[in-house]
């Protein structure tokens, strides 16, 4: 496996070099590898920031680099191999010369601790999830050649930690916004509280002014997540807030697109959908992982919510928001599932007919509660009802692609197709960045950039992907799908 270590570009087109302090010689050079999921980039980007602040400078792929970051997931089992190979790529370069140090930080390094310093000893640090902020230190002292402290570790705070000092990872034109930290659901099969901690919302003006930054840094589409989005500020303020978030989101001037990841179904009421119907730069896309939707699975996993309530959520959320794009996840092969169980959750998605739908097989952990119920089920039957389902879905996602022929909707563009010197990659408003579709624009009479957020009329699709072409400059880029999205005659 080749290790992924993506070019960052420094700020305002620095060199490397450069990028570090002005005022400060380079005190290290070094690359990074950033896995998971959103909330993984957003302190991946944190601690690149501290490292650019303190003088170390960032460099690309195959360059040499005294050090390797990997900033890892540790929450099923794919994931943590993937770390894995991640970590013993970087140690072989280690051997061949071509680093001299090795951090591992994230999820995984706080999951396992120092197991992974006995089974790989070559790692020079670990840097847990809450230690972030303290890497610098940690990669200095091993420049310095100083061992005696190899790994950082700090209890989970009572308060979500800041992100105002990133380097960004994602193309300049959108970023993920991290509004509050770790989980207080005790779903049985999520390993996530032992990793991340207890719900801990940042203070409602501290996500504004990193939001008002991000939109001043360039930032067009703003991406909300967390680990339960619809919890946002009942630690904080004995109550959610997450409708009062929104609507100061939604006044900042520079932002083009807000979309909704990671929505628990509670605490959704109706002012919550009345503000994202309504509001100018809310996108009508909301990512709401259900699990199942069978009752006896639901109890099992300890959701807390069941099949009808969830049933009448959808419909509230489909009736308040125009043109909704609802994305969803299930886990198949769950402990104890049976197949009448598997029937029930393969129905409702054919009823509900889910714009966007993901499936994971369950993956055993051995310090979840789901671990310890009877029943647990053979891998080939998870993954036969995984691609049952997945075969499901395709059916109506290509629908859904079929019912875009001919509208004119916004597309923001995020890059050129490789080896092509017109086409370029976007996506929809209801296209999340990695995983949904890409719309592929061909230009007419202008040059497209990424960021830029184009009026494109969709005249072909290829799969799950679509095929469009821009139309002239006579539009207003930006407007919101819910409000602009029209059918050509």
């Amino acid at each position: 496996m080749a290790l992924h270590l993506p070019i960052i570009d420094p700020p305002s087109g620095q060199t490397a070099e450069r990028a570090a302090d002005a005022s400060t010689a380079v005190r290290g050079r070094y690359s990074v590898v950033s896995l998971g999921c959103p909330k993984n980039t957003v302190d991946t980007e944190q601690m690149l920031g501290r490292l650019q602040h303190d003088g170390f400078a960032l460099v690309a792929a195959g360059e040499p680099a005294d050090l390797v970051v990997i900033n890892t997931c540790g929450f099923i089992e794919s994931a943590r191999q993937e770390s894995l190979a991640a970590i013993d790529e970087a140690l072989q370069q280690k051997r061949a010369g071509r680093v001299r140090g090795v951090i591992v930080a994230g999820c995984l390094a706080e999951r396992a601790r120092e197991a992974l310093l006995a089974e790989r000893p070559e790692i020079d640090g670990l840097v847990g999830v809450f230690g972030r902020d303290e890497i610098t230190g940690l990669a200095q002292r091993i420049l310095d050649g100083l061992g005696e402290q190899r790994s950082v570790f700090r209890p989970a705070p009572i308060r979500a930690l800041a992100d105002n000092d990133r380097l960004a990872v994602t193309p300049k034109h959108f970023a993920y916004l991290k509004i509050s930290e770790g989980c207080d659901r005790l779903c049985t099969f999520c390993a996530i509280p032992k990793m991340r901690g207890k719900h801990a919302s940042k203070p409602l003006e501290q996500v504004v002014t990193e939001a008002r930054q991000l939109a001043e840094s360039g930032v067009q589409e703003l991406i909300v997540v967390a680990q339960d989005t619809t919890y946002y500020g009942l630690d904080l303020y004995g109550r959610p807030r997450l409708t009062e978030l929104l609507r100061e989101l939604d006044a900042i001037d520079g932002l083009r697109w807000i979309r909704l990841m990671y929505f628990y179904p509670m605490y959704i009421d109706q002012p919550l959908i009345e503000v994202i119907g309504g509001a100018q730069r809310i996108l009508p896309y909301i990512d709401m992982p259900l699990q199942h939707a069978s009752d006896r699975m639901l109890r099992r996993m300890s959701r807390r919510v069941d099949r009808s309530q969830t049933e009448q959520l959808i419909e509230q959320l489909r009736a308040g928001i125009p043109n909704l794009v609802l994305r969803t996840t299930f886990i198949t092969g769950f402990p104890g599932e049976t197949e009448e169980d598997f029937r029930e959750l393969r129905a409702f998605v054919k009823r509900q007919r889910f714009e966007r739908l993901g499936v994971f097989t369950y993956s055993f952990e051995p310090d979840t509660p789901a671990a310890r119920l009877p029943d647990q089920l053979p891998e080939e039957i998870k993954h036969a009802r995984r691609d049952e389902l997945m075969a499901v879905q395709q059916k109506q996602a290509f629908a859904f692609n079929r019912r875009q022929l001919g509208r004119v909707v916004d597309v923001i563009i995020d890059r050129a197709v490789p080896g092509e010197s017109q086409a370029m990659v976007g996506r929809t408003m209801a296209d999340a960045p990695d995983i949904d579709g890409l719309t592929f624009v061909t230009p007419t009479d202008r040059t497209l950039t990424p960021g830029s957020i184009v009026r494109c009329e969709i005249v072909g699709m290829q799969d799950y992907d679509l095929i469009a072409v821009a139309l002239p400059d006579e539009a207003h880029p930006g407007r919101s799908e819910k409000q602009s999205s029209t059918r050509r005659r």
